[in-house]
């Protein structure tokens, strides 16, 4: 599917902020109030299907709110939007639940959480709920000033703020905008290019003559050991104690690296590609299928790689340079000749690294091959969909 060339969209801005201790204890207290509130929400609705077969919504729920408040005067202190907006969560979780059941997928019913689950809390009206006081200063309702350290400018019109407690300890505050400008004026492309996956190498892209290989940078298993290491230490420590609260900090920041190693290795990669390109097509990867099916060794690399989320941050710069970018459909991608279509009987095992074609003898690097045959299905697909558009 192509990605509208749309200029303005809503974005999400994520800052660290640096609550004081008080503030902190007032916000986990939040989170956990939160939490009870989701599972009693969530108890009312069961019960009322289980017993009287009457379905609860959002707004049934929220009106009854004010009661909470008077029969339970710890609910007092939170902001009632953040409140209504733990119900918003609960409606969500219901509603998607059901789609899933309707497009036959695996259910999921939503759960009751635990203990120290919560960790996230939703202001869902600027101004109203919060504000930014200066280029060093958050205003949350109930909470008070929070210092936050904006690296950045907040583009668009601010609508939402999430405030987020890591694993880590770190503490953040996401802002979701809309009508946010173009971060950049990106210049004229006339490249097409197809992608596609891989373990040996991130990506393959080729332009239908030339292909690049894209090194893996194995973010995951360069720090795997450090991570065995650092798991080892917390289970050792006991349930409970302040130094298992370190140890879990302490996993969980080598996990926040990685991830964000990943992250800027995606983005920039992502970048490059769209500047120079005016087509991008890249392999529909099903992953989570992928996964299920190969051994533990091949999961952990496909998971290292995360083709979905540099998939996604893909779609976005292309979105925002004005740029087509579509998927393709990924069965036997590395199993046609890119040269003459002729399909070989057999699915190419993983272990052969090279595609001969029986037919017209052509010989080419396996992913090479498939980025190749990516790239003419996007242009395939890319001209009939102007020709329809035209009329023709």
């Amino acid at each position: 599917m192509a990605v509208p060339s749309i200029r303005t969209r809503r974005r999400s801005f994520k800052y660290r902020i640096y609550p004081t201790k008080i503030q902190i204890k007032t916000l986990e207290n939040w989170f956990e109030l939160s939490r009870q509130l989701y599972n009693m929400a969530l108890d009312y609705r069961q019960h009322a299907w289980e017993e009287y077969s009457i379905p609860v919504a959002y707004n049934e729920q929220s009106a009854k709110l004010p009661k909470l408040k008077k029969d339970k005067p710890e609910f007092k202190e939170v902001n009632s939007q953040v409140l209504q907006q733990v119900l918003v969560r609960l409606d969500r979780s219901f509603k998607s639940f059901f789609r899933r059941i309707k497009a036959g997928e695996k259910p999921g019913y939503p759960r009751f959480k635990t203990e120290g689950w919560y960790s996230s809390l939703i202001y869902p009206q600027h101004e109203a709920g919060f504000h930014l006081v200066s280029q060093k200063r958050l205003f949350l309702s109930g909470i008070g000033e929070v210092r936050i350290k904006l690296h950045r400018d907040v583009l668009g019109k601010i609508k939402t703020c999430t405030i987020k407690r890591a694993a880590s300890g770190q503490w953040y505050a996401s802002f979701s905008c809309d009508e946010v400008p173009a971060v950049e004026d990106w210049p004229k492309a006339t490249g097409e290019v197809g992608i596609d996956p891989g373990l040996t190498s991130f990506a393959t892209i080729s332009d239908g003559e030339n292909e690049t290989k894209i090194s893996n940078p194995r973010w995951f298993r360069k720090t795997e050991e450090k991570i065995a290491e650092a798991q080892q230490g917390l289970e050792k420590k006991n349930r409970g104690s302040k130094n298992r609260a370190k140890a879990k900090a302490n996993l969980a920041k080598l996990h926040e690296k990685v991830s964000r190693q990943r992250d800027d290795f995606h983005w920039k990669l992502a970048r490059e590609i769209v500047k120079a390109n005016r087509l991008i097509v890249i392999e529909d990867t099903d992953v989570k299928e992928m996964v299920e099916k190969s051994s533990r060794g091949i999961s952990k690399s496909v998971n290292d790689a995360a083709w979905s989320g540099f998939s996604w941050k893909l779609s976005c710069k292309a979105s925002d340079a004005g740029r087509t970018f579509l998927k393709t459909p990924a069965p036997w991608s590395s199993s046609s000749c890119s040269r003459c279509g002729e399909q070989l009987p057999e699915k190419l095992p993983l272990s052969e690294r090279v595609f001969r074609c029986p037919k017209c003898g052509f010989k080419l690097d396996r992913d090479a091959n498939a980025a190749r045959n990516h790239l003419r299905a996007g242009q395939a697909l890319w001209r009939s969909t102007f020709q329809e558009a035209a009329g023709l």
